[in-house]
């Protein structure tokens, strides 16, 4: 449904156009400093404004509503809401009965009966991932000293990032692109086999976030084109440290102490000023549709902060659960 994790347990609410949207984050340890300053940065990556990017422009100012006291988390949960202040709901009048191409309006419409709100994507847009951000703030505060960084590695098919997405501005379309995460200076031992693999909880708390069309992990699919000689990362010391990291920093679902490495593949935005045939649900002919509203040309630009934020709090829940259960482990 709309909530993750086990110790460190994440439920996210709003909609794109309703009043807000935010995180509640259930099982935070007590002590953490945290004030709302301490969101800002990883907010601003994540914002619009650039290049590529929506021109709706949101203040998004974290509001912390519960489990801080003194500028320090209680031990209670910790709730962070964010207004939505500038929203144009026309633009979706006509999405009731016209489902967009590639967007969830059919099968919210399926699914919930006509009950949902479909104005900027509702419940689905990637508005939401406002509240993936501000937990990611928390997480990355419960697994330091490990790390977690991204890198866009190529949009639209090309390293070129700019002239790629120059050229998808000219011709009015979207495009997508590909994201490598790194989390680095991590314990061996985290991750619990079969189905609570290390791989299993990130990938699924990864394709939580919208637009995520694709994982892998070390060599990924490449690994299918090697040898196994070639695959297995030959082990250097006592510590695990390995001269390759064909593996990705997991072996058998459990960390292995190496950097955890995976990349993801974003989709091109759904939303695109090209016109695009869909069926008018009235009438039961299909039409042409000429998406309206604000959107962004490359919405991979702003998935690193959120990717980011995913990977932390898939850590911050293995981390605890491991304190909790009193294994010990080594940071490198």
């Amino acid at each position: 449904m709309n909530s993750f994790g086990k110790l460190f347990r994440i439920s996210i609410y709003g909609e794109s156009h309703g009043e807000s949207v935010g995180i509640v984050m259930d099982g935070c340890p007590a002590g953490i400093p945290l004030k709302t300053s301490d969101f800002e940065a990883e907010l601003a990556r994540r914002k619009s404004g650039a290049k590529g990017t929506t021109p709706r422009q949101e203040p998004d100012i974290p509001r912390i509503m519960s489990g801080v006291f003194n500028e320090l988390t209680t031990g209670a949960p910790v709730m962070v809401q964010f207004d939505n202040t500038n929203t144009r709901s026309r633009d979706y009048s006509l999405l009731k009965d016209i489902p967009r191409p590639g967007h969830a309006d059919f099968t919210g419409q399926q699914k919930f009966g006509g009950y949902q709100d479909y104005r900027g994507g509702g419940h689905f847009s990637g508005r939401l991932t406002l509240g993936l951000v501000a937990a990611g703030v928390v997480a990355r505060k419960i697994i330091a000293p490990a790390k977690v960084e991204s890198a866009i590695l190529e949009v639209g098919g090309s390293t070129q990032i700019e002239s790629a997405l120059d050229n998808a501005i000219e011709i009015q379309d979207s495009i997508g692109g590909i994201i490598e995460c790194r989390i680095s200076e991590v314990p061996v031992g985290l991750g619990e086999p079969f189905f609570d693999s290390l791989e299993a909880v990130m990938s699924h708390m990864v394709f939580s976030i919208p637009a995520i069309k694709g994982i892998e992990f070390g060599s990924g699919f490449e690994a299918a084109r090697m040898k196994g000689s070639e695959h297995n990362d030959n082990i250097i010391d006592s510590q695990g440290n390995t001269e390759t990291n064909h593996a990705g920093g997991i072996n058998g679902g459990i960390s292995n102490g190496n950097e955890i490495i995976f990349r993801v593949a974003v989709k091109p935005t759904s939303s695109t000023h090209q016109a695009q045939r869909t069926m008018n649900m009235q009438s039961g002919k299909m039409e042409e549709l000429s998406i309206e509203g604000r959107h962004d040309t490359c919405i991979a630009l702003r998935v690193p902060a959120v990717l980011e934020a995913a990977a932390a709090i898939v850590m911050a829940d293995f981390m605890l659960q491991a304190q909790q259960t009193g294994r010990i482990f080594k940071h490198k």
